[in-house]
């Protein structure tokens, strides 16, 4: 069962907050009832195209990716459903992890309600950037990625790919999807929702292109670069709102550095690709029925949009740290050109402040005619 929050006030049944309260226990109640439905003949059918995975493939002895031990898929309309199955799966895990991990640690640190916010969303992403980089290395060893680069872009179109490489892009998918209904479960103010849109969409835009134009391969390794910097990040944030700040300090030089690295290391693999791999087999019209897109124009849009995007990392990535320099070179301003007089007047009051009341009116009224005193002088 998905977690319950203590709540000493009993919203009303359907209203806004009977609804955010208790949505783990709603969506898993659904998402329970299409589990169930596999154990019945009657509902088995409709419940297996949410449950499932869709569009197996038969391959022959005489295809190149054939292997007796290993069950084929290939994409199509039925993976809708699955996606919105997984999609109810994602909202049950989130409210578990916040529920019996992150909450425990805010109400030890004891953090503002801004500070609470990018914790908590660093804690999601975390647990999501590990799973994912983790199982997304599992499937590029397993594959023989490593082996050889040219395996991106041989025998394309890889549009039979094994049920764990379908399964991974289905959850890549559905948690993407699953950030949107979070925005109204979790009460984000509306600051914040517009940056979690937007890297929402993003992922969602280029990880749904990759699978539907059978460019999984190359999608994945890009995928695996990019979490794992990711990762780093939000690890060295969560170090940052525990106060360990020397740990966080290290963990954004790290990441810092490996940032760069990834940039450059998706551009590389994506003209590697897009403008050398796929070339050796580029066709002059893309074909539906095959699933091979491997055209020019295809090519060379996936290509620009691969590096429009990480140039646009980038340069948020500078213009990040050059606001950082400016401020602490203001910062450093401040302290240079303040006042000496403003300093001692500062710490008079600060020792004012801190003596009984009765001192304080007697030490204030001290103060006050020594002030006379020296104007009459």
């Amino acid at each position: 069962m998905a977690p319950r929050r203590n709540k000493s006030k009993n919203p009303p049944i359907f209203s806004h907050e009977f609804v955010i309260q208790n949505h783990a226990d709603i969506v898993s109640c659904v998402a329970m009832v299409f589990v169930i439905g596999l154990m019945f003949q009657v509902t088995s059918p409709v419940a297996t195209l949410f449950v499932t995975m869709q569009h197996n493939v038969t391959l022959n002895e005489s295809h190149i990716d054939y292997d007796p031990e290993i069950g084929y898929y290939s994409y199509g309309r039925k993976d809708i459903f699955a996606v919105f199955f997984y999609t109810l799966i994602g909202i049950v895990v989130h409210a578990v992890l916040q529920e019996y991990v992150l909450d425990k640690f805010n109400r030890r640190m004891h953090l503002s309600k801004v500070k609470h916010s990018k914790f908590n969303e660093s804690g999601q992403l975390l647990a999501f950037y590990f799973a994912s980089a983790a199982w997304g290395v599992d499937i590029i060893v397993r594959e023989g990625y490593l082996m050889g680069i040219s395996r991106l872009w041989d025998n394309y179109p890889h549009c039979n790919f094994p049920f764990v490489v379908k399964f991974y892009f289905i959850i890549q998918i559905a948690y993407w999807i699953h950030t949107f209904p979070e925005l109204y479960f979790q009460k984000i103010k509306k600051d914040e929702m517009s940056s979690r849109i937007q890297y929402a969409v993003l992922y969602l835009v280029f990880i749904t292109s990759a699978y539907m134009l059978n460019f999984n391969r190359v999608a994945l390794c890009m995928l695996v670069l990019h979490y794992t910097v990711e990762f780093v990040y939000h690890v060295a944030r969560l170090m940052y709102f525990a106060e360990k700040l020397d740990l966080a300090n290290t963990g954004f030089m790290v990441f810092n550095v490996l940032f760069v690295l990834v940039r450059l290391g998706t551009i590389t693999l994506a003209v590697l690709t897009f403008w050398y791999g796929l070339e050796q087999s580029n066709k002059s019209m893309f074909d539906f029925a095959a699933g091979n897109f491997n055209t020019q124009i295809i090519r060379i849009n996936c290509l620009t949009a691969i590096c429009f995007l990480q140039a646009w990392l980038m340069w948020t990535f500078i213009t990040f740290h050059l606001r950082k320099l400016r401020e602490r070179s203001a910062v450093a301003t401040s302290k240079k050109t303040r006042s000496p007089s403003k300093k001692r007047t500062k710490v008079q009051d600060e020792d004012i402040s801190s003596l009984p009341e009765a001192d304080q009116n007697s030490a204030t009224e001290n103060g006050n005619v020594k002030q006379r005193k020296g104007k009459k002088v």
